[in-house]
């Protein structure tokens, strides 16, 4: 289990996409392609199993996967020494035809985490280092045959005050377990951790709410790229910024910051990456769906668009279509007036939407 290329035991073919392209236009993954760009989304080894629809539209669509649940602390290591590899497995298995590349999310998150994981890292500093190190030594080792970037830290920058998020904090950093079992050096002590691990693989912090044309956005984006300045100029291994870029219609946005805001990462010799695209309609919806869904496509195109300006060249949607949603199915951030959000490029019967218009003209303009 602990070997390089042991647990997992599967490679990835080369092989391109098939199947032919919807509307007389090509696919997200064959336009991005042909510009240089790389487009992904997220993905469920249950849902594609089950839903063949599904399934053939990931493969088609998408050149890169993210396993949304399958990698998070909780289901990898339910029990302490006890690693579960079998729903991995099962989306590399669902990858290999079509030739998908999988990308790690995340080793270290302050969510999706097994019962014993808190009370292990409350018992001090020691003990919670020791388990960081055997959890990103099976995982790094089980995977990496097959998964080249990992999301190493995920959500570890604090939301500022006047931010609409609980977890508002004066100090750069989140409140986290990590956080308080070692300190505000957890963030280099993972990245570090992983490059003795594996030499060659991309390591990424992502994070989430620097994308706004707001006052808690913009500070957002101060403090990470004052947190990650402060990794780089201490020789801390990183390569690569993700942004989650879960956008919310009623929030302005203005092209030029975040474009900055990009510049200013890829200054530092760091690849910025979109990670988690998707978008939560206003709270008063347009009459009509076709005039709610022009109305996404639009923020989508200017979003998409300066992202590729700044620096971006890869996109990935947190899901494909609107009936596997978290935003649809998680009762935090579906809407309260019973209306399904259609917030990605497909909607519930696997239609494209202009959303997915909107993501093949701006890389069309690439």
């Amino acid at each position: 289990m602990t070997g390089r290329r042991a647990a997992l035991g599967l490679g990835l073919a080369a092989g391109a996409a098939s199947g032919a392209a919807a509307q007389g236009r090509p696919t997200l993954r064959e336009a991005a392609r042909g510009r240089g760009l790389v487009f992904g989304t997220a993905v469920q080894s249950q849902m594609l199993a089950t839903d063949a629809g599904l399934r053939a539209l990931a493969q088609r669509e998408a050149e890169l996967w993210v396993p949304a649940w399958e990698a998070k602390w909780g289901p990898v290591q339910p029990e302490e020494g006890r690693f579960e590899f079998a729903p991995l497995r099962a989306l590399l298995q669902l990858a290999q035809p079509s030739g998908q590349r999988l990308r790690g999310h995340c080793l270290v998150w302050h969510e999706a985490n097994p019962p014993w994981l808190a009370p292990a890292l409350a018992e001090g500093p020691a003990r919670a280092r020791r388990v960081l190190e055997e959890h990103f030594r099976v995982v790094l080792g089980t995977t990496a045959p097959a998964m080249r970037d990992w999301d190493v830290v995920n959500e570890f920058i604090a939301n500022p005050p006047g931010s609409d998020n609980p977890s508002a904090s004066p100090g750069d950093l989140r409140d986290t377990p990590w956080l308080r079992a070692l300190g505000p050096g957890y963030v280099e002590l993972a990245l570090r951790t992983a490059r003795q691990l594996d030499r060659t693989l991309r390591l990424t912090l992502n994070d989430y709410g620097v994308e706004a044309d707001t006052p808690p956005a913009a500070e957002k984006r101060a403090r990470l790229l004052r947190q990650v300045r402060g990794l780089l100029d201490r020789g801390a291994p990183l390569d690569a910024i993700g942004i989650q870029a879960h956008l919310q219609m009623r929030e302005p946005f203005r092209p030029e910051p975040f474009i900055t805001f990009c510049q200013e990462l890829r200054s530092m010799g760091l690849a910025v990456l979109v990670t988690e695209l998707d978008i939560r309609e206003p709270d008063v919806l347009a009459p009509n769906v076709p005039t709610r869904d022009q109305a996404v496509a639009d923020y989508i195109g200017r979003f998409v668009s300066a992202a590729l300006e700044g620096g971006v060249r890869t996109i990935l949607t947190w899901g494909l279509a609107d009936r596997e949603s978290w935003l649809v199915s998680t009762p935090s951030v579906a809407r309260a007036d019973g209306a399904t959000t259609r917030g990605l490029p497909f909607d519930d019967a696997l239609r494209p939407k202009p959303f997915r218009d909107a993501l093949l003209d701006a890389f069309a303009r690439v």
